[in-house]
């Protein structure tokens, strides 16, 4: 099916179930469409930074008067979103600091309240109806079920006063294919702004030799060529990190997504090797002892995980990850793929911390085999060029920030396009 005037058609995609794939070619970097979200939400921690509504970055946003949390651009802003807003605003007041809903029920808050006043087909259903979103509700196990019920009874604890609610089984279905079919909306430097529904960017299947990006430009997904594309290729975009090696990227995709890939990156795992690279020596580790360092490694990653979201603990991380990484580094070299997780971790504790030269010490030890390891326009790689561009100009070393900078452009103008936001932005820091 294709929509008039589409250079876009979907498809029954072998071995995949139903896909996207382009009538026309494309070339790197040229736009292959754009969607606005079916519903999106803002994170709460970034309320004040960021438009509740348009998110836009801007200082100076005004607060909405009754619940003071709730920022906007202006009035226009303010009372395009009161339709949603109206969802919490009261409720945010009665319960005050235990007000605590999770972004997954804000989200489906919105969309009940968006299918409620839904008269026709909405602008992100061209291809694929919200309804027809792949739900997974079968392949659920225990542990995601109990947060799903749980999340449930959030919906009805903060949102039943504004909402009325389908049948049981009905929420299930929804908050299974918010799980599935949500995107994270990040910023420049992929931090988490919010989240939110693209159907028809849902239909995009997965591979781990991606030959699309998706970005945001406000609350809207804007999907870009990554590689050439002929006419009749199929639009793929990554679901998960591709940083990991095969093993590691197929154990998210069914933990997340249910299923398997099977793209030639995972059929050859040519990359596997660099991505485990252990120390030269001039007697060989012993494969145990290698698999050994990769489930320490593994178990370390989890931790970290687990425990991440506790407050006040910053230094701790940051010796959890000190210690992790001179236990690993007694096998792996450096540019080993866990090596680089955890100094990422560190890097993201040192930034918290405000130790500018601890950020660039691990920063400078990333970039390189990042730029091996991912695709030619990876944001990966562009974030870590604009983290370090910034802190090197505001510790004044003007010459290495604008080299990093400008090698973060070249990366984004593919990615994000010429005219976006971030660019004129980064194009004033260069000045």
């Amino acid at each position: 099916t294709r929509p008039e005037g589409s250079l876009l058609e979907r498809f029954d995609s072998p071995g995949k179930g139903r896909g996207l794939r382009v009538t026309k070619p494309f070339k790197v970097g040229e736009l292959i469409f754009s969607c606005p979200a079916y519903s999106f939400v803002l994170s709460a921690k970034e309320r004040g930074s960021y438009c509740e509504y348009c998110f836009n970055r801007k200082e100076g946003l005004a607060r909405c008067g009754k619940c003071k949390k709730a920022c906007y651009c202006n009035a226009t802003c303010q009372r395009a979103d009161w339709s949603m807003h109206k969802l919490e605003c009261s409720s945010m007041v009665a319960y005050g600091p235990n007000w605590c809903p999770s972004e997954t029920v804000r989200l489906v808050a919105r969309i009940l309240a968006s299918m409620k006043t839904q008269k026709e087909r909405n602008a992100s259903e061209k291809l694929m109806l919200i309804g027809e979103m792949q739900t997974h509700v079968e392949d659920v196990d225990n542990a995601r079920r109990e947060v799903n019920e749980s999340e449930i009874a959030g919906l009805h604890r903060f949102y039943s006063k504004h909402l009325d609610f389908p049948d049981h089984s009905a929420l299930l279905a929804l908050f299974s294919q918010v799980a599935c079919n949500g995107f994270t909306v990040e910023d420049e430097e992929l931090s988490h702004m919010g989240t939110a529904v693209y159907p028809d960017v849902a239909l995009i299947n997965h591979s781990c030799q991606p030959s699309v990006i998706v970005t945001f430009k406000g609350t809207t997904a804007e999907v870009r060529a990554v590689t050439p594309m002929k006419k009749m290729d199929e639009v793929m975009i990554s679901y998960i990190d591709i940083l990991y090696p095969t093993d590691d990227r197929n154990s998210r995709l069914r933990d997340s997504y249910y299923f398997t890939c099977d793209c030639q990156e995972c059929k050859t795992q040519s990359k596997d090797k660099a991505k485990l690279k252990v120390r030269k020596r001039s007697d060989p580790y012993e494969p145990e002892v290698v698999s050994g360092m990769v489930r320490y490694a593994r178990k370390k990653m989890g931790e970290f995980r687990a425990i991440k979201s506790e407050k006040n603990i910053l230094l701790e991380l940051l010796e959890m990850c000190v210690q992790s990484l001179d236990e690993m580094g007694t096998v792996f070299d450096d540019a080993n793929v866990y090596m680089l997780h955890m100094m990422y971790q560190a890097m993201g504790v040192c930034l918290y911390l405000g130790d500018w030269d601890g950020a660039i010490h691990y920063g400078e030890k990333i970039l390189k085999p990042y730029s091996v390891l991912y695709p030619a326009y990876s944001l990966n790689v562009s974030s870590m060029y604009l983290k370090l561009g910034r802190l090197y100009m505001g510790l004044e070393k003007r010459s290495r920030g604008l080299n990093a900078l400008k090698k973060a452009m070249a990366i984004m103008e593919v990615a994000h396009g010429k005219d976006h936001q971030y660019m004129a932005e980064l194009r004033k820091e260069i000045k």
